[in-house]
């Protein structure tokens, strides 16, 4: 997989990518990152990539030239060109896993100012939003996006540490406890030290569904219960 940023701001991507799992990403797998500084692409003076709105209207306005020839200069008939917004569809899990499975080129196109020419749209497949907020730049969105599409390539993290996290079957993860075992008076659940797997898969499943009822009711609409959970699921709402 390769992913390229289109950005005016490329430092900020950089040390993102330089550091951490991503870092580990490119050295593990076929994964590329490709940075691309928009404003080498400018055709005008002092390397311009903004200008006012016409019609009127605080903000400066992305211009489509340094934008579109960035883009055209990187594209293949294998990219997948996203645009990030807050107009865009809200980015999820499960968006991520499809883009993890089914793209071989991802180019995320970061905004800044008061917004990209309209025109600009048009060689756009598809606007992605990381919540209903405005941010200053569209860099940080590009780097949640890029994280959770990473994390799930083969070789990156552990498949079973997946599986457990939130969002896996539209509910949130269990609460996780490590050493000391009394901190301050507050313990870690006894069952947690019991080596029983099964007792503790069963605590695991009832915490989980428990996170998710209490910080995320939302969820629970989307869920297929076993029995054992709407029986739980009836006495916690008691």
């Amino acid at each position: 997989m390769k992913i390229s940023v289109l950005t005016l701001f490329p430092k900020i991507i950089e040390s993102y990518l330089n550091e951490s799992i991503m870092k580990k990403a490119t050295e593990k797998t076929q994964l590329e990152f490709e940075i691309v500084d928009i404003r080498l692409y400018s055709p005008y003076r002092h390397n311009q990539v903004d200008e006012y709105q016409f019609g009127g209207g605080k903000g400066m306005v992305l211009m489509p030239e340094p934008i579109i020839l960035a883009l055209e200069s990187i594209k293949t008939d294998k990219s997948i060109v996203c645009m990030t917004t807050p107009q865009g569809k809200v980015w999820t899990q499960t968006k991520a896993k499809i883009f993890a499975n089914k793209y071989e080129h991802i180019i995320l196109l970061c905004g800044h100012y008061e917004g990209f020419d309209e025109r600009i749209r048009k060689y756009v497949d598809v606007e992605l939003s990381i919540g209903d907020f405005v941010l200053t730049g569209g860099e940080l969105a590009s780097l949640v996006i890029v994280d959770s599409i990473v994390r799930l390539l083969p070789g990156v993290i552990a498949v079973d540490s997946h599986m457990q996290e939130s969002f896996e079957n539209n509910l949130l993860d269990y609460p996780v406890y490590t050493k000391p075992i009394d901190f301050r008076g507050d313990l870690v659940p006894e069952v947690l030290l019991s080596g029983h797997h099964a007792n503790i898969l069963k605590f695991r499943e009832e915490q989980a569904l428990i996170n998710t009822i209490k910080k995320r009711p939302d969820l629970i609409n989307e869920v297929t219960l076993t029995e054992s959970q709407l029986k739980l699921l009836k006495q916690i709402k008691k």
